[in-house]
This record gives C-alpha cells, structure tokens and sequence, in this order.
C-alpha cells in the first residue's frame, strides 16, 4: 500500500470512528418509541413509564409509551423486530418472550436472533399462594397434602403458557405433585376472583397482585419462588429452602432491533444502570415488589439465553400450547 493510499485508508477509518462518537453523542435527537407488549396498568407499564421518564430526564428527549398488547407479548415484539435499527423503536421485554420461544411453533421472528439485549431493569418474585380452605400452613404441609390429594387441587393462571403457569409447572416438575391447570382468559382479575372465593386453590402470580391479598389474610402466602427471599414479604420462605434449585421470577429489560449500533446500545445501558442507582426508582420497584437489576448488556443476553433454555424444558414437561 502506497503512502497516499495508507493515508486515505487510516483517514476513513478515523471518519469512521468520529462519524459512530457523533451519532453516540448526538443520540436521541428525537423522541423514543418505549413499545410495552401488554396492556397498561399492569406490572410491565408501570415499569416502562418508569424507566421511561428517568431515562426523558436523562437524554433531554421524550420517551412514549406505546402499548402493543396481543399474541402473549409477540405482537409487540414484532413491531420492534420489523423498526429501523437507529434506537428510536425500544421495546420493554421479559420473560414471557423467553417462554415464547418454545410456546408458538410459527413465530415470525426469534427472539434472540433479532432483539439486542440493552439492559435489565427489574425482576419480580412471583409468590405461591393458597386459598385459606386448603389445610396447610406451610410449603411442606402442601406438598404433603397435593400428594395425598391427586388432582383434587386446582392451579390458576391467567393463561397457558404464561409466567404464573409456567412457575407452577416448574413446581410440579420438582416437587412431582399433581394439580390441574385452570387457565383464565380474563387475565388476572378473573383469576383473583376465583381465588378469593375458593373455586381455585393454587396461585404463583406476582407479588403486586397479590400483596394486598396476603396482608389482609384474604389469601396464605406459602413461599415466593425467587433465589432469595423478597424485600417485601421477608417473612415468607422461598420455594427453594424447601425444594432446592427452585427459582423462577418475572424479569423485564429494554431491548433494540438487532443491528442497532453499539454505541448507541451502550449509551441506553449507561443511561439505565445510572437510573436504576437511584434511590427513588429504587424504592418504588420495591414498593412494586421488584428488584432492581443492573448489568452491561452482555449480562442481559446471558440471562435471556439462560431462561431460554431453562422454560423450554418446562414447557416441554407441561404440553403447555399456546391459546
């Protein structure tokens, strides 16, 4: 290579170089589409608008909440996968789409192939409750009973294949206990309804649906189904002091179209982390029943590929399909 062409060569790479700091630096310039795969009011909303105004604050550019509901989350999903990789189309993920991946046989997209991981945000216990009228008082007691009652125990959820169902049947896998899945097509108020009058029995739903419940003694927490114990029932055992190597969560993260510049990405997962150390946003995920999660979007995909493979399993054991 000539002198001239190693010049015009090692130009362009700096012009490069500077053009991907320039666009970095410049980003956003417009407003963020925040895309939420479910309706609002529930846990994953609430998160978004969150995040969504620390991260307005932060960038000086608004970030809109769009909710995209249907198809258990794949409809918005899709709406992100199919939007230009330039970091104004974000979308709010979590576990149903790792679920997903093995629920739909004739998704338009993968998942992991499609969505670059940005940051996690948060992670939700779900708790196992009872309705008072099944007899026991702790975990033990209920296994013990479900074993002596086959089938007779009936397991809630608001819909097959979703997190509340598939952290049962990873229950039922471990603990080798027989209970028939109701599933509700009315989500979870027409699951909350049922429980409080005694026509189900079993429910692993998210401890911000159920807490008011709880403390009230309207329904028996048993366990809650993370690693360690919750924040906001430190009282409450894990499924896991019991039945060891149990963990199940709901988790959410902010995802881009794949091929979304990585400077950009980086950008976004700074933005997050530094969000996420504040105290106040802290203290309102606990309020929610959450965890804050920090990490480099390197540690997003692990835990995204990570519960890929682990709820493939279990939907596998459950014959779980999609509605």
């Amino acid at each position: 290579m000539g002198n001239m062409r190693r010049r015009e060569f090692f130009t362009l790479l700096g012009c490069a170089a500077v053009s991907r700091i320039a666009r970095a630096e410049s980003y956003p310039s417009r407003p963020v589409r925040l895309i939420v795969p479910f309706g609002s009011a529930g846990a994953t909303d609430i998160v978004a608008r969150l995040i969504g105004q620390y991260l307005s604050e932060r960038l000086g550019q608004t970030f809109i909440i769009e909710n995209r509901p249907g198809a258990g989350g794949n409809l918005g999903i899709e709406t992100v996968v199919r939007s230009s990789p330039d970091g104004y189309t974000l979308v709010l993920a979590g576990a149903p789409s790792a679920i997903s991946a093995s629920l739909y046989d004739n998704l338009n997209f993968n998942f992991i192939r499609d969505i670059t991981p940005v940051a996690a945000i948060v992670r939700f216990p779900n708790v196992m409750v009872v309705n008072p009228s099944v007899p026991a008082k702790s975990l033990p007691e209920f296994i013990a009973y479900a074993k002596a009652n086959p089938g007779k125990l009936n397991m809630a959820s608001p819909g097959s294949g979703s997190t509340p169902h598939v952290t049962g049947e990873l229950f039922k896998m471990m603990t080798g206990v027989d209970m028939v899945h109701v599933p509700y097509r009315g989500g979870v108020a027409a699951v909350m309804t049922d429980m409080l009058s005694g026509r189900v029995h079993v429910y692993f739903g998210t401890t911000a649906s159920s807490i008011e419940y709880i403390r009230v003694g309207k329904l028996r927490a048993l366990a809650v189904t993370t690693a360690m114990r919750s924040e906001t029932l430190p009282d409450i055992p894990t499924v896991a002091e019991f039945v060891p190597g149990y963990e199940a969560s709901a988790w959410f993260g902010i995802g881009a179209p794949r091929n979304t510049p990585a400077e950009i990405v980086d950008k976004l997962n700074t933005e997050i982390n530094a969000s996420l150390g504040d105290p106040k946003l802290k203290a309102r995920l606990m309020d929610l029943g959450g965890i804050a999660l920090t990490g480099s979007p390197a540690d997003f995909t692990r835990l995204i590929a990570e519960e890929t493979v682990k709820w493939a399993k279990v939907v596998k054991f459950s014959g779980a399909k999609a509605e």
